[in-house]
């Protein structure tokens, strides 16, 4: 007779994880406690225990029954500790018993109790989930949407550096373009060898410098050999220029502009801001190709039918504030179908937009306040500190697009890493599709 099976999980089984902690795991935390005393951070070691149990050990699958968890010490930024997880007992329906801890490099414990979970009904296989504060909501989501589509030919605009290259390869490994690298070939092989990165078969066009990167990044794509653009190591401005070039061929009868798709922590859904990047003031008219740009790149991700929020200071239309009136004009054109494809509301301050506490609070009965897909902001200057505020303060992560031109752009910033570069390369070939 076969002797049984061994237990996929069986007692005494353990797994440890080193990490750092980041301020935007921390951040979150105080959000939803309501304080920012640091006597209070611990608790966020429960918030790395629940990931690891997830993510890791035991993985993909679990379901959480109960924690029971104690607390004690600090957890700062930077601050690195050790997570274990070990199989300390069973139950009849299958579920686990797992002593958990949180310790500092010292040994000092941050936390101390069991969970009892669901296991999945395998172990684990060996190919970790990722663990960080990498995009998870929003690189599920739009890997996800582009399941089955082909790579796009990408002109990787002066990838000269190390995160932007990086970047690019990764979105090459998981399929998302096909890249066409154009800039200096020492700088890109150095960097390459850096990352520790064969660029064997990938295709590079040499250019001397920046500027000449993205004139011949914008001709690729008229010549047809490119079809989307992907900024590198260079500055926006350079390669706006190249695109925006009457004789570059790239634009169309929409005004071009540029959208943050963002994955806030304490935020139900996938958020848009646009435009934080491009257009400075933009009128009334430039408005609604932003509104209808925006549109189209939610419906791309998956938003049936988005609901878009435009952004004031207040809720009220007032002569005083010329944002209240565009945003008056703005949803009286959806009315006559001038824009088409969501569903429009303003002015509504922030508060109303995204929280529906506060749009009762307020009196407002709309079908987008306290649930908007879509924040269109008045200028240039509160999208980008909105943006850049929700990513610092908040733990948001971000991935950014242009759009407009006969061709999507993946417009970063230089100190975006190789995954929110992953995000915006998503971006690009879930709007190339259409």
């Amino acid at each position: 007779m076969d002797s049984a099976a061994p237990p996929p999980f069986p007692l005494g089984l353990r797994h440890t994880l080193t990490h750092r902690v980041t301020g935007a795991e921390l951040a979150p935390v105080a959000a939803l406690i309501g304080s920012s005393d640091p006597a209070l951070s611990s608790r966020a070691a429960a918030t790395l225990m629940t990931r690891l149990l997830v993510s890791r050990f035991p993985g993909p699958g679990t379901l959480l029954r109960r924690e029971d968890f104690r607390f004690a010490g600090r957890l700062a930024e930077g601050d690195q500790v050790e997570l274990t997880v070990e199989v300390a007992g069973t139950a009849g329906d299958g579920s686990l018993v797992l002593h958990c801890s949180v310790r500092q490099a010292d040994g000092t414990a941050i936390l101390e109790g069991t969970a009892e979970v669901t296991p999945p009904a395998a172990a684990p296989t060996g190919t970790e989930a990722p663990f960080g504060t990498q995009p998870r909501r929003m690189i599920a989501t739009l890997l996800a949407r582009c399941a089955g589509l082909p790579p796009v030919p990408t002109a990787v605009v002066h990838p000269c550096d190390v995160a932007s290259l990086d970047g690019a390869m990764l979105a090459a490994r998981h399929g998302l373009i096909r890249p066409i690298l154009v800039g200096p070939p020492p700088r890109i092989r150095a960097a390459a060898e850096t990352l520790g990165i064969d660029l064997a078969g990938v295709e590079l066009v040499a250019t001397p410098h920046s500027h000449a990167s993205a004139e011949a990044a914008v001709a690729l794509v008229g010549q047809g050999r490119a079809a989307a653009l992907m900024k590198g190591s260079l500055h926006t401005d350079e390669l706006m220029s190249a695109a925006l070039a009457r004789e570059a061929g790239l634009r169309t009868e929409r005004r071009v502009s540029h959208a943050f798709v963002m994955d806030a922590p304490l935020y139900p859904r996938l958020l848009i801001i646009t435009d934080a990047a491009v257009n400075i003031t933009p009128d009334l008219e430039a408005k609604a190709d932003i509104v209808r740009n925006a549109i189209d790149l939610a419906v791309a991700i998956g938003i049936d039918l988005p609901r878009v929020a435009l952004l004031s200071a207040v809720e009220t239309v007032t002569p005083k504030l010329a944002s209240t009136i565009d945003a008056a004009a703005l949803c009286k054109m959806a009315e006559r179908g001038q824009i088409m494809g969501g569903i429009l509301d303003g002015p509504l301050a922030f508060d109303n937009a995204v929280s529906e506490e506060a749009a009762r609070a307020k009196g407002i009965v709309s079908a987008v306040a306290g649930r908007a897909d879509i924040l269109v902001v008045p200028d240039i200057e509160s999208g980008n500190m909105l943006a850049k505020q929700l990513a610092h303060l908040g733990g948001a992560e971000g991935a950014g697009i242009v759009l407009g031109l006969r061709v999507p752009m993946a417009l970063t910033s230089r100190s975006d890493d190789a995954t929110s570069r992953l995000a915006s390369a998503a971006l690009l070939r879930l709007v190339a599709a259409r």
